[in-house]
């Protein structure tokens, strides 16, 4: 959302408080919130100069007002300055406010500043709009450009936009929204520091394409909307707060809750009932340093357990022209999501491992084991079969964790836009698997024999990796099912159009291997 710009708008990070009304001063923790020159009123005029990512108008550009003074309008009329516009600032207060912005803009009233410029920035509150009626006659027939955006509570009262409103109140005037969805930030740093696309939407085909025009010269990337009944969707954009995380993150909370309570009755509260020890301690670093690859690995196990569901249920319905229940869509759009999350926890993991000798209960247990080494009279204590067993736990973790690492490097927009979809669906699919794989060893490792002592049952509970494996090892069981010459070649024809019940029928090419991978349509 946009910084400092108008009083309806929520803070968005980095940016400061929402935008304040026409005329107010700067507010303070906006500043704070920059470094450096950012942190005045209004970037220096030298930054507006220096400042390479501005980019150039055209050579005749006409003159630009924006009505309104606050932190948004400031960011604006530097940028378009910067991009070689004339700007004029239409304010309430021009004598305070002038020193605030760019020495290019002029700054005065309002009934002057609509009078030459055929764009106009309309740069304030909802609930303001109506002030500017008195300056009806001078703004018919200009160009109203709506930067503003609604709060949550605000998009749910009203049922017309904020430019849907503009535009009736003044009906003579060419409303456009666009934006809105630019923080300040952004404004004064330039596009490369943020999202560069701009939504745009009005019922005026002549004034959209006079402000997509001003976007591209300010160095942005416009996204024609269509008609002005868009304004709505596109005020809701800086409302939404990651849409896309909000079921993975509640299901790795709920994954994180379930084994954290299961550990913490294993290993703290069944000690404590059965044999009066004080084993609390281990709550902070030791409860959690368990249940963390237990999140992980469960969620990366869910990454492609939709995947073999996918298949099999194309298998069962021998097409592919079928959609997918809801359920089903859902959860494979949020794979990438569920995968970030899980090489999250598994970081964590690695880093409280790390953590776990630095521990002061863990140089008791050394002092301790020394002292009862001694009363024994045991000079030398090795177990061959358990120092095996941690160095390929160890490796085995490690190979996990690498690999995890080049997943989620992998689906950065930046790293993928630079892959084709072969290599991608490579690492994403084959290496992906190959991740699973090894952290089910790494888990078995883990694991070793205590799955069949008895000691290891808790309130009769079994060992909290017993749980973890269930499905992954079902995973990879069907995986090997969907291997074979058989059921690999039918599903195959399916993904490249082959119907059971239908007309499509048609012989595969004698390269099999070539098939299956030109068969992802």
């Amino acid at each position: 959302m946009k910084s400092g710009q108008l009083a309806s708008r929520a803070p968005a990070p980095g940016c400061g408080k929402s935008l304040d009304m026409e005329d107010s001063p700067l507010h303070p923790q906006s500043a704070s919130r920059t470094s450096g020159k950012m942190d005045k009123p209004l970037i220096s005029h030298h930054l507006v100069d220096s400042d390479s990512s501005l980019a150039e108008a055209p050579s005749e550009v006409p003159k630009v007002g924006i009505l309104g003074s606050g932190d948004f309008a400031r960011s604006l009329a530097t940028r378009l300055v910067g991009s070689g516009f004339s700007v004029v600032v239409g304010s309430r207060n021009p004598k305070r406010m002038a020193g605030l912005f760019p020495s290019a803009a002029q700054v005065t009233f309002q009934e002057e500043a609509v009078g030459s410029p055929e764009v106009i920035f309309v740069a304030m509150f909802r609930e303001h709009y109506s002030t500017l009626c008195g300056l009806s006659d001078q703004l018919s027939g200009k160009i109203l450009v709506d930067v503003s955006n609604p709060t949550e509570q605000e998009h749910l009262q009203h049922h017309e936009s904020n430019a849907e409103y503009l535009a009736s109140l003044f009906p003579t005037c060419a409303v456009v929204k666009a934006f809105n969805v630019i923080s300040a930030w952004t404004l004064q740093s330039g596009p490369r520091d943020g999202n560069r696309q701009v939504p745009i939407c009005s019922d005026q085909p002549e004034a959209k394409r006079t402000v997509l025009e001003m976007v591209r010269a300010m160095g942005f990337t416009p996204v024609d909307m269509g008609s002005l009944a868009s304004a709505r969707e596109v005020e809701a954009m800086p409302l939404r707060l990651f849409p896309g995380w909000k079921v993975p993150a509640l299901l790795a909370l709920g994954l994180f809750i379930f084994f954290y309570t299961y550990n913490f009755v294993r290993d703290v509260l069944e000690p404590y009932v059965q044999e009066g020890k004080n084993k609390f301690y281990k709550l902070p670093v030791l409860v959690v340093n368990t249940t963390l690859p237990c999140v992980a690995y469960v969620l990366l196990s869910l990454v492609y357990l939709p995947g073999m569901l996918a298949a099999a249920l194309q298998l069962r319905r021998g097409t592919k022209y079928q959609r997918f229940p809801d359920w089903l869509d859902h959860w494979l759009q949020h794979r990438k999501q569920m995968g970030l999350l899980s090489f999250f926890c598994a970081a964590l993991h690695a880093v409280y491992s790390l953590c776990l000798p630095l521990r002061r209960s863990h140089r008791y247990e050394l002092v301790n084991l020394a002292i009862k080494q001694v009363l024994t009279n045991k000079s030398h204590i090795w177990n061959e079969e358990e120092v095996w067993r941690m160095e390929i736990y160890l490796s085995l973790g490690v190979l996990a964790l690498g690999m995890l690492s080049l997943l989620a490097v992998t689906s950065l927009p930046s790293i993928a836009n630079s892959l084709n979809w072969r290599e991608f669906s490579f690492v994403q699919s084959t290496l992906g698997f190959v991740a699973l794989v090894l952290s089910t060893l790494h888990t078995l490792t883990y694991g070793w024999t205590r799955a069949f002592e008895e000691s290891r049952y808790k309130f009769f509970l079994p060992p909290t990796f017993t749980l973890t494996l269930l499905v992954p090892c079902v995973i990879i069981l069907a995986k090997g099912l969907f291997l074979l010459p058989c059921v690999s070649r039918r599903l195959t024809k399916i993904r490249r159009g082959w119907e059971k019940d239908g007309s499509v029928r048609f012989t595969l090419p004698v390269d099999h291997a070539l098939a299956q991978k030109t068969s992802h349509v």
